[in-house]
C-alpha cells in the first residue's frame, strides 16, 4: 500500500499444480486481478488477466468489456465471459477502500526498473524487424514507456504489452517497436516511474554484421571458383606425372 501521491494496490493472484506435494512444479495457471488508485495523477485502474507457465493467455479490456486472447488461435478452443472479470475488480475495489482505512494509508516500497532494450531478430540493413524495450522488476505498476528515433520520439506502429506480475509481486512490461535497421540511425526507450529521480533512457546497440556488397560477395564468388578449378588442374597434372613416373620405373625393372 502506498500513501499520499502513491498506489493503493490490491493484488489476487492464484496458482494451480499438478498434484499434492510435488517437488518440481512443471505447469503454473496464474489468474492475476488488481486495482490501483494513483492519486497524484488521480487515476483509477486495474488489470484482469491469466497466465499459463509466464505467458498471457488474455486479458481484458476493462473499458470494452472484452476479452483480448494473446493469440487469436485460442478462441477456437474456449472463450471468457468478461463480465466476471468486471465483477471481480468491483468487489477488489471495494475491498481497497477499506484497505487504505486499516493500512493507515501506509507508504509502499518503490522499486526502480530495470531496462534492456534489443531486436527480435538478427540485424540485417534494410529488412524489416523489431525492437523490444523490456521493463522488469518495478513497483508501482505506473509506467511510461516511449522510443526515440535520432532524438525524436516515434509513435507509429509502437505497442505495448499489459503489466505481468512477477514472483516477487512486482511488475514487467514491454514495448515494440517496428522499424528498419538504416545506417546512421540511433534509438533509445525512455521509460518514466516514480523509483527514477529523472527518466532514464536505453540505448540500442545494434550489433549489425559488417555490410558486403553485391559486387564484393560476386568477386568472392569467382576468386573461390577460381581456386577450386587450380586445385583440381594441379591435382589432375600430379596424378599424371606420377603415372608416368611410375611405368618409367617399371619398364626399367623389365629391362
Amino acid at each position: 500500500m502506498a500513501g499520499q501521491g502513491g498506489v493503493l494496490l490490491v493484488l489476487l493472484a492464484v496458482l494451480t499444480l499438478p498434484g499434492m506435494g510435488a517437488v518440481k512444479v512443471k505447469y503454473t495457471w496464474i489468474q492475476a486481478c488488481f486495482s490501483q488508485q494513483a492519486e497524484r495523477l488521480q487515476q483509477e485502474d486495474g488489470e484482469f488477466l491469466f497466465e499459463f507457465n509466464e505467458d498471457e493467455i488474455f486479458h481484458v479490456d476493462l473499458q470494452a468489456a472484452e476479452a483480448i486472447w494473446r493469440l487469436p488461435e485460442f478462441t477456437k478452443f474456449t472463450y471468457f465471459e468478461a463480465q466476471g472479470a468486471l465483477q471481480e475488480i468491483a468487489v477488489i475495489r471495494r475491498n481497497l477502500e477499506v484497505s487504505k482505512i486499516n493500512a493507515n494509508y501506509s507508504q509502499g516500497t518503490i522499486a526502480a526498473p530495470e531496462v534492456a532494450v534489443f531486436s527480435m531478430n538478427p540485424v540485417e540493413l534494410g529488412e524489416p524487424n523489431m525492437l523490444i524495450c523490456h521493463v522488469d522488476k518495478f513497483w508501482p505498476s505506473v509506467l511510461s514507456i516511449s522510443w526515440l528515433r535520432n532524438g525524436q520520439e516515434v509513435t507509429l506502429g509502437v505497442m505495448e504489452s499489459v503489466f505481468y506480475l512477477r514472483d516477487d509481486n512486482r511488475f514487467r512490461k514491454f514495448s515494440y517497436l517496428p522499424f528498419v535497421p538504416t545506417l546512421g540511425d540511433d534509438y533509445h526507450c525512455r521509460v518514466e516511474h516514480w523509483g527514477l529521480s529523472n527518466h532514464t533512457l536505453r540505448h540500442w546497440d545494434p550489433q549489425m554484421p559488417l555490410s558486403i556488397s553485391e559486387s564484393t560477395e560476386t568477386l568472392v564468388c569467382a576468386l573461390g571458383l577460381a581456386v577450386g578449378i587450380v586445385g583440381i588442374v594441379v591435382g589432375t597434372i600430379l596424378i599424371i606425372k606420377a603415372m608416368k613416373t611410375n611405368s618409367s620405373l617399371g619398364q626399367r625393372g623389365v629391362l
